[in-house]
């Protein structure tokens, strides 16, 4: 979209374009977003819709299906505001400016920011350095812009559009496309980032999501077991394995554990950054049992903002220096509230005049055990796969969280890995917490054990666990 076609479209006073205005640009949008909304097979049945609401007072646009609920406030700088699974909500809202908005000419030149909270795209690097990096987080056309909302799709895939006001300061303009469909809690996003200026220029794009790490049954206190992990880069370029940027350098949130860079939020200001390899992070809230794996695209080799693929910054009570020189503590939870950072990063880009970058970014809610091992294409591990034999049967047993409903099914395998026999196992869902305990007949040659996920469409999502028979004293 460029400057003309924008200030076209916010043309009057409404907070946010009526379906009619929807319908009016729904035809060239859908066009041009065919690829990125194409509907995908829904055996099932399921559906999705898009409607227009109010949420806490804003003007929103919510995604729905069976199991998920996403809400989209477009003038807040675009942002997804609040994702619900299963009747649980993952995303802190600051409750201290619900309903309001401020637009970025309010804090221009006064180093304002107005965290409102939810979910959005920043540019990287940060800092005061020159013009190559973003003195953020402050507010400006990217941040709190009144972004412009298209429905693309509804029915059996929906697509929502967001195009952001151009930035003359970084040169950059953003839109982001998110997308379900009726066949599992699935979310898809596509951020692209547009030079919007006459020369070429460098910028990195992220993904910001904030969790809301309040106690459900305290508010006032913080939750106590709430964890994050991404995989760990044995080759780090960081001493440790990742880098304190900010906060305590001995913070004890942080370690590496089982080839996993592991965080145990406590309520401290902390910004930790990690060149993991993987492409995966996944929070947990072990109080609720939920759990959000967000998936990315690792490029090896790109030059990365400090080399970091991901970071995590976690909001709390820091040392600052008071009016007199003074160390001091800033505790008050009102202007440190609970809630964490997630952050995932593209590599910095060169753009020429015109030219557009794109992130592709999937979230996947499930449900969580008391323990986390990690991710599978399936779900996440909670308590391995055990598989134990009497010598003529075999018990499988072991705890998952799916990302799509279907049935499971064993695989039995030989030595050499072929298929003897599959073994339905029932039906698995989402929004339940996977615990296996079963037993069955099986080979007597069996040596191996897999417990594949087939969705409702007959489609193969991959293995969930796989591990090799121990056999019992006295089995054979």
């Amino acid at each position: 979209m460029n400057d003309e076609s924008y200030n076209e479209a916010h043309r009057g006073n409404c907070l946010l374009p009526t379906f009619c205005r929807f319908l009016a640009r729904i035809a060239l949008l859908a066009m041009a977003c065919l690829a990125v909304v194409a509907p995908r097979a829904n055996a099932s049945g399921h559906s999705c819709r898009v409607v227009e609401k109010k949420f806490d007072g804003w003007q929103a646009v919510e995604m729905s299906n069976k199991w998920i609920t996403l809400t989209i406030v477009p003038q807040l700088g675009g942002r997804l505001m609040q994702i619900e699974f299963a009747g649980h909500a993952f995303l802190f809202v600051n409750p201290q400016f619900k309903g309001k908005y401020f637009p970025p000419t309010l804090g221009a030149g006064q180093g304002k920011w107005f965290n409102y909270g939810g979910d959005k795209i920043w540019p990287m690097p940060e800092g005061n350095q020159d013009d190559h990096h973003w003195p953020g987080p402050i507010a400006d056309a990217l941040d709190d812009g009144e972004y412009f909302a298209s429905i693309l799709s509804q029915g059996h895939a929906c697509g929502v559009r967001l195009d952001g006001p151009p930035d003359e300061k970084t040169g950059l303009q953003y839109s982001r496309v998110i997308t379900i469909d009726g066949g599992s809690p699935e979310i898809s996003f596509h951020a692209v980032m547009k030079n919007i200026l006459a020369h070429p220029i460098q910028w990195s794009v992220q993904s910001v999501t904030q969790y809301d790490l309040s106690d459900s049954q305290t508010p006032s206190s913080y939750n106590h077991n709430f964890w994050a992990y991404t995989p760990a880069n044995p080759n780090s370029v960081y001493l440790d394995g990742y880098h304190v940027r900010s906060g305590l350098a001995d913070d004890p949130s942080f370690s590496i554990q089982n080839d996993l860079f592991t965080l145990h939020w406590l309520y401290l200001q902390n910004e930790v950054w990690v060149d993991s390899p993987g492409d995966w992070l996944v929070a947990v809230d072990r109080s609720s049992h939920f759990a959000m794996v967000e998936r990315f695209r690792v490029h090896p080799g790109a030059n990365y903002p400090g080399k970091a693929t991901v970071i995590f910054y976690k909001n709390g009570p820091a040392v600052e220096m008071d009016a007199q020189g003074m160390p001091a503590i800033r505790a008050n939870v009102d202007d440190t509230p609970f809630y964490m950072e997630a952050e995932i990063n593209s590599p910095i880009v060169h753009l020429n005049p015109g030219e557009t970058y794109s992130m592709d970014t999937e979230w996947l809610p499930t449900r969580a055990a008391d323990s986390f091992q990690g991710v599978t294409p399936a779900g996440i591990i909670g308590v391995p796969l055990s598989v134990t034999s009497d010598g003529s049967k075999l018990r499988v047993t072991g705890s998952f969280g799916v990302f799509f409903p279907g049935r499971l099914e064993a695989r039995i395998l030989d030595s050499t890995g072929r298929r003897l026999a599959n073994v339905s196992l029932g039906v698995a869902r989402p929004e339940d917490l996977l615990t296996l305990n079963r037993e069955f007949a099986a080979p007597a040659d069996a040596a191996r054990v897999q417990i594949a996920l087939i969705d409702e469409s007959e489609r193969d999502r991959g293995i969930l666990g796989e591990a090799a028979v121990v056999r019992n004293a006295g089995g054979h």
